[in-house]
């Protein structure tokens, strides 16, 4: 056992003194990283111009690495430069120093607005920063920190990278950095003091002076100069002598007055709070030298109003409430809500007594059942005062969600006709109030998928926005809602157009609901054409003036009328309101079906155009052209023909959805092809009628001319003819053409059956719009909403032109057609577009409160009020703007003002208070001193402190190189920091 056991202890006890530690891992990663990063050796750049660390581009590139488990990440932060290649890297000296180093003693970018704090401390253009990769990690012992520290000063060594490389210890928010930089026989090391509590002796220059001489320790007795930048920031947060502008809206006017103040029909603008919470002035001394300015405990020569730089920032207020925007935003929260408008109502609006009345949709066919109710009490009017009596009754009249004066006055903005006697018989509002129809406003609901803003749908969405904020919020829309829906059965029942839509069928590029409407409108014109055609016509023979009937007297009408519209109509002439009809369109007579077997059937077996000749010609339209009939040389006339059914898109879908479900089989595109075909046959018989004894070339030549083929030949006499053939395609075998010319009957428009049931359609849209919740509603108006948002935005931002404002609108309107022509955008991408319009909102509502600030209106002078405003819109744009002429420019002027008026304000001492206007302005004309002194307290202490040192001496001992030695301190409130870099030659120590 033991002889067994010896060779063991013996390999046990040897030690592998090759194999590499934790901590030579770590070292090698960090060097593999810098040699990634191609971040050896000294590639020297253009001295850096001024203002380049905020104008220039700042790029960053990362990478992870680890010390034993403990994540570390590291980060390369560089401003963008061009190359210097071409100068060869053999011109470099080897004994230059580093980049870094030089950049040390820079003075152009000193205080930059927006930068990295080590660019701001160490004026630095380039670094490498290792970091605890997790934000709760933290590096706190004194002996992690040191070999962190040493780690970073091998790897520089080892691979003679000359780039700052820094190590972030503490926590996270104190941004403590160490670091270092090396370079042939030099070294800088980076440290750094922060402290919350400031010693006494270190708040003003003269302190900070004798830390950065003991800490440099120069052997040399009379020290190089120090060079001194000092910039002191004041802030001013009391705006109480400048009123902000924007008034709440008054909630109970209903048409406002005041700033802020509503109408019906126009968005609210502005922020309801200041925008502008802050003014910081920042009052520079770019280059002073030690011994030149006193600022000791007891005396300091920095006076706020003899310092050479002023600039100024604003701090905006986080997310200040906009009006705009939480009227969109509290419109955009209905579409998450679930309920229906009879839940958010209370009981059913049609319930009456424990029975029900038949649902309105249905409203039409009590007409037609026999009922021991007299007829009149049936009409729609008696029906909407019912339910308003029903609402009432179950919620009581407190309860109703708006109450009668809003409610009229909304349903009288929205139609306008109702004020009249009668009401109108147009279809849309006032001309001279709508925008120019090319104008690019007008048009923006294409590509907003929205609808014109003259338009009712729109007027809709504005007032419902404008209910849910002020008026009763969902309770109200609901109840507005209701309203409109009993108000278009209103018009339907009594034949009163729909103000505000555009006549025709529905336009497909605007919302379902904008289309709805044109259809419901569509349906109206249909039935009262029929209904006045009915007056008109006290027999059932006999049609008014535009009736088909058109066979003799078609030329008595006169041509270039009926010419007229047939151009205005489209190639075929199809007017709907050209001809009228009786009920016989709904109950086809007795006489007329007979009459049809009579004639039209019987011809149609035997198929003789004789007999077709020898029918009485019905349902002209006029005389086309010089064209004749090929075979008996009759006049070609073009027939009153049916106008193809109007669309909205959910039916084109629905249509084929239905058509793609038939297949591809043989009878399947039969069966698509008959039902395509409804409007073709249809024509074909109102052809038939109009142009007895006509072929199908005769139909084809008006119908689809290119389908026939007109050649000239010689006929048996050596005379140049034109003969005529039907197309290829006309004479494919079992053609639908022929199918169809086959089966059509002559039958003039007027007795055909109707290819747009009106009656069927118009109630489909009432009960469509009767079952609408309201979150289906505001997602059907929410386009109509952004696109009224974004013409308020612009609107207002015509009136500050502001140019980065503009850019933002393009954007928006962009995004927004994309976003919107989708038929269910998704919740996230709208919300972005209300935060992208709450944000224009927010800039223009600070330009104005800039604006009101430093009075630019009050400008006498044209060239103070542009230099005036060319400042405002610059501090709206750019993080610092420079003040021309510091303190005794126009601008510092009105800033001194504002600070004057803010310490007035401020101070609580008696004598201010009963001090009058004289003796002040006596004791400001006192010696210079106390003028001086009285100035300083014109601004209130600084809120920030910094100041920069920098020299270059011989550091460690007297004959070694002037190397830079740079020391930046800040002090605010609350927080106390020196951030030091100090450079030593290595050559001979």
């Amino acid at each position: 056992m033991a002889a067994d056991s010896e060779p063991e202890s013996e390999v046990f006890e040897i030690t592998d003194f090759t194999t590499a530690s934790e901590w030579e891992r770590f070292i090698s990663k960090v060097e593999e990283v810098l040699n990634d990063w191609k971040l050896i050796g000294n590639s020297l750049g253009k001295p850096l111009e001024k203002g380049v660390f905020t104008s220039g581009t700042w790029e960053e590139k990362s990478d992870e690495i680890s010390f034993a488990d403990f994540k570390f990440s590291v980060t390369h932060h560089y401003l963008v430069q061009e190359s210097t290649d071409k100068e060869g890297k053999d011109e470099v000296p080897e004994d230059v120093i580093p980049q870094s180093m030089q950049d040390l003693l820079c003075m152009n970018n000193d205080f930059p607005p927006r930068a990295h704090c080590l660019v701001r401390w160490y004026g630095l253009r380039e670094f490498v920063v290792i970091a605890p990769a997790a934000n709760s990690d933290a590096v706190l012992s004194e002996s992690k920190c040191n070999l962190l520290l040493s780690s970073v000063s091998i790897a520089l060594g080892n691979t003679g990278c000359q780039v700052p490389l820094f190590v972030q210890i503490h926590h996270k928010w104190r941004r403590m950095y160490v670091g270092e930089c090396q370079g042939p026989g030099v070294r800088t090391d980076f440290e750094m003091v922060h402290l919350r509590k400031v010693p006494n002796q270190y708040t003003h220059l003269s302190g900070l002076l004798d830390i950065f001489k003991s800490k440099i320790g120069c052997p040399l007795t009379p020290l190089p100069p120090v060079n001194i930048a000092i910039r002191f920031t004041y802030v001013l947060q009391d705006w109480q002598q400048y009123f902000w502008p924007q008034q709440p809206p008054d909630i109970d006017a209903l048409v406002g007055g005041e700033v802020g103040g509503l109408e019906f029909g126009k968005l609210p603008f502005g922020a309801c709070e200041d925008p502008i919470s802050e003014l910081h002035l920042a009052t520079t001394w770019p280059h002073l030298t030690e011994g030149i300015v006193v600022d000791n405990d007891v005396y300091s020569d920095l006076d706020p109003m003899q310092a050479p730089h002023w600039s100024v920032r604003v701090r905006k207020a986080d997310n200040p409430q906009c009006l705009l925007g939480d009227f969109v935003t509290e419109f955009f929260k209905i579409c998450r809500r679930k309920e229906s408008t009879d839940e958010i109502l209370g009981r059913s609006t049609f319930e009456e007594e424990g029975r029900e009345i038949a649902d309105i949709t249905h409203a039409l066919s009590k007409l037609t059942e026999p009922a021991p109710v007299p007829i009149h009490k049936l009409s729609v009017s008696n029906m909407v005062h019912t339910a308003k009596k029903k609402i009432r009754k179950h919620r009581g009249v407190e309860e109703s969600p708006l109450n009668n004066d809003v409610l009229n006055t909304i349903l009288l903005f929205l139609f306008p006709d109702a004020a009249s006697e009668k009401p109108l018989d147009g279809t849309s509002s006032t001309d001279n109030s709508n925008p120019p129809l090319e104008s690019e406003e007008y048009n923006l609901y294409n590509q907003f998928k929205s609808a014109p803003s003259d338009s009712l749908t729109y007027k809709l969405a504005l007032c419902l926005c404008m209910i849910n904020f002020y008026h009763g919020g969902l309770k109200g829309v609901a109840h507005l809602w209701q309203e409109f829906v009993l108000e278009m059965r209103f018009r339907w029942e009594n034949n009163f157009l729909i103000p505000g839509l555009a006549s025709g069928p529905p336009d497909l590029r605007c919302c379902l609901l904008h289309q709805k409407l044109q259809m419901l409108n569509c349906c109206i014109e249909r039935k009262k054409a029929r209904d006045e055609g009915r007056k008109t016509s006290p027999s059932d023979n006999v049609t008014n003036t535009y009736s088909g009937d058109a066979g003799k007297s078609g030329d008595q009408l006169g041509p270039d009328n009926l010419r007229e519209t047939d151009k205005d109509k489209g190639e075929v002439g199809k007017s709907w309101d050209s001809w009228s009809d009786s009920e016989e369109e709904f109950f086809e007579c007795l006489s007329d079906t007979e009459e049809l077997k009579g004639n039209g059937q019987e011809s149609g077996k035997k198929g003789g155009p004789k007999e077709m000749a020898s029918l009485k010609p019905e349902g002209r339209l006029h005389q086309h052209g010089k064209l004749t009939l090929l075979h008996n040389g009759e006049p070609l006339y073009i027939p009153v023909t049916q106008e193809p059914a109007p669309m909205t898109e959910d039916l084109l879908e629905e249509q084929s959805e239905v058509l793609a479900k038939l297949g591809t089989s043989a009878e399947g595109a039969h069966l698509r092809a008959r039902m395509q075909s409804a409007c073709l046959l249809s024509d074909m018989e109102s052809f038939k009628a109009a142009n007895p004894g006509c072929f199908l070339e005769d139909f084809v030549r008006w119908y689809s001319p290119r389908d026939y083929i007109e050649e000239e030949v010689v006929d048996e006499k050596g005379n140049m003819v034109l003969k005529g053939e039907l197309s290829a395609r006309m004479k494919i075998p079992s053609n639908m053409w022929v199918e169809a010319w086959e089966t059509a009957k002559p039958i003039p428009a007027r007795r055909q059956r109707r290819l747009f049931d009106d009656t069927r359609e118009a109630e489909k849209v009432l009960h469509y719009l009767a079952v609408q919740k309201p979150a289906d509603l505001a997602r059907h108006l929410l386009p109509c909403v952004i696109h009224a948002a974004v013409l308020k935005v612009k609107e207002e931002e015509s009136l500050e032109s502001i140019s980065s404002v503009k850019k933002i609108i393009k954007q928006i309107i962009s995004h927004s057609s994309k976003v919107l022509h989708f038929p269910n955008p998704e919740d996230k991408k709208l919300e972005e577009i209300i935060h992208q319009i709450t944000n224009v909102e927010a800039i223009i509502a600070r330009a104005r409160s800039l604006k009101a600030k430093f009075g630019t209106e009050k400008c006498e002078q044209e060239e103070e009020k542009e230099d005036l405003e060319r400042f405002v819109s610059c501090l709206l744009e750019h993080p610092e703007v420079l003040v021309v002429g510091a303190g005794r420019g126009h601008a510092g002027t009105i800033i001194h003002k504002l600070f004057v008026n803010a310490q007035r304000l401020t101070e609580s001492s008696d004598e201010a208070a009963t001090m009058t206007p004289a003796e002040e302005e006596l004791k400001r004309m006192g010696p210079p001193e106390e003028k001086r002194q009285n100035l300083a307290a014109d601004f209130p202490p600084p809120a920030g402190r910094e100041l920069i040192l920098r020299t270059a001496v011989p550091r460690p001992a007297p004959y070694s190189r002037a190397l830079p030695q740079r020391m930046y301190s800040v002090l605010t409130k609350e927080d106390f920091r020196l951030a030091g870099a100090f450079s030593s030659d290595t050559s001979f120590f």
